[in-house]
């Protein structure tokens, strides 16, 4: 019997077992000798951290993925990308739908867990609508993408490479195949001053990061913000915010710094936008990240932290947390028991689960930066960077990934898969089912 069909197998179990093979079977077809362009193929601790980094939509590599990787190795981490994406459960319920089997409460209620959706009712029409909203959107922008890429690469591989980076934009995973013609982990560096493929890039990583419910408060309410569910405000609101503030940063500041002096005044201005979305959680830079101030690296850290949005392609410890969390500190200065915006007031377990995920996430940044220094001699800084970027799934690099030692490269495995599955479907996962029917005295704790 399947495992998914197993009474006694959680949701959140099912979601973290599901990856994991997912992970596995990317890492043993990365292994192949046809996989490479050298021959040999590549080692199975190599072709692990490709195939988690692409499952879990992250970017971090230890190989060039232009360079290393042969065609077929390029197709398998543009699978693991897109599956990796979109979700393994929802690909598996599409593949359930598709092929005209019956799906059941238990897949629905699966499915209910791994979107992050309100009920279970209308489940299956929400993942046709996720699919078909996904792939038009990644077409359109393949198709847009070619119009620079094609001339340039010729039609083969022009389109590929439009493919390839619309799909890896989309599902906010940041591998790119530059490197053959702009120089090894280049990423969009010969991009910097186009609009049309930096404008195009960023669109797909924030339509990506912002959720299918909101896409669908979207389709059904049109512009009407009022008629949106909180969650859809709160995630549009917190986006919009971090947006405008890391344009604003990079744009009034980190930009008009000495080691910026070479780019034109339109560089500066599309550098400064592609780099306030591209941390949420995207993975491709525009401008050599090194060369950021120490305040323009630490504000990357945050956004990567951040990520995007709950129930889509992006990681992080997401938007709504955040805004959870100042709407709870915001009560407190109010004096008043609950957070509220919209005219709604935010149940208690909201701020609890979003307190555990921020403590959560930001623990094991804190530990996985820590030991990488410690382990690798690196600076403190650069070390806090991979490990943000590994556990945000955003896969941005000062570009020491692949001089890490094994250890550090398992720390960063371990705070990628952590990232993309989520906080809380972790905990859900190992942690005891049901609630505990008695409860000890409270006694009062002072705080502050």
């Amino acid at each position: 019997m399947p495992f998914w069909k197993n009474e006694r197998i959680t949701p959140a179990q099912i979601i973290i077992l599901g990856f994991l093979f997912l992970i596995l079977c990317g890492a043993l077809l990365l292994m192949l000798p046809i996989a490479t362009n050298a021959p040999g193929g590549a080692s199975f601790f190599d072709a692990l951290f490709t195939a988690t980094s692409a499952t879990c939509v992250t970017g971090l590599v230890v190989h060039d993925t232009a360079l290393y990787w042969s065609p077929f190795g390029q197709l398998v981490i543009l699978l693991l990308i897109q599956i990796g994406g979109m979700g393994v459960v929802t690909m598996a319920v599409a593949i359930f739908m598709f092929s005209g089997r019956k799906i059941g409460l238990k897949q629905r209620w699966v499915m209910q867990e791994s979107i992050s959706a309100p009920q279970v009712g209308g489940i299956v029409r929400q993942t046709r609508f996720i699919l078909k909203t996904a792939f038009v959107m990644e077409g359109i922008g393949a198709l847009v993408l070619a119009v620079r890429f094609v001339p340039r690469f010729g039609l083969g591989r022009g389109m590929w490479y439009a493919v390839f980076h619309a799909v890896s934009a989309f599902c906010n995973a940041g591998f790119d195949l530059m490197g053959r013609h702009d120089g090894s982990f280049s990423s969009l560096t010969a991009y910097a001053g186009d609009p049309l493929v930096s404008i195009t890039v960023a669109a797909l990583i924030v339509l990506g990061g912002i959720g299918f419910l909101t896409w669908h408060d979207v389709r059904e309410h049109g512009l009407r913000f009022r008629l949106y569910r909180l969650q859809s405000k709160l995630i549009l609101c917190a986006t919009a915010a971090l947006l405008l503030g890391g344009f604003s940063f990079f744009a009034l500041y980190e930009f008009r710094l000495p080691q910026w002096a070479e780019l034109s005044a339109r560089e500066r201005l599309l550098a400064a936008a592609f780099q306030s979305v591209t941390p949420r959680t995207a993975g491709f830079n525009t401008v050599d990240l090194s060369a950021l101030s120490q305040p323009g690296q630490l504000l990357t850290i945050l956004l990567m932290l951040t990520g995007g949005a709950p129930g889509s392609t992006a990681g992080g410890f997401k938007a709504t947390t955040l805004a959870i969390l100042l709407l709870s500190i915001g009560a407190v200065f109010r004096r008043r028991d609950s957070a509220q915006c919209f005219g709604r007031r935010l149940p208690g377990d909201a701020l609890r689960s979003a307190s555990a995920i921020f403590l959560l996430y930001l623990l094991l940044f804190l530990a996985g930066g820590i030991l990488i220094c410690a382990m690798d001699g690196v600076s403190l800084m650069a070390a806090l960077f991979e490990s943000a970027s590994a556990i945000g799934t955003v896969g941005l690099s000062l570009g020491g990934t692949a001089a890490l030692s094994a250890t550090s490269r398992l720390i960063l495995i371990f705070l990628m898969y952590f990232g993309r599955v989520g906080g809380l479907t972790l905990i859900y996962a190992v942690s005891a089912k049901g609630k505990t029917p008695s409860q000890y005295p409270m006694e009062q704790v002072t705080v502050g």
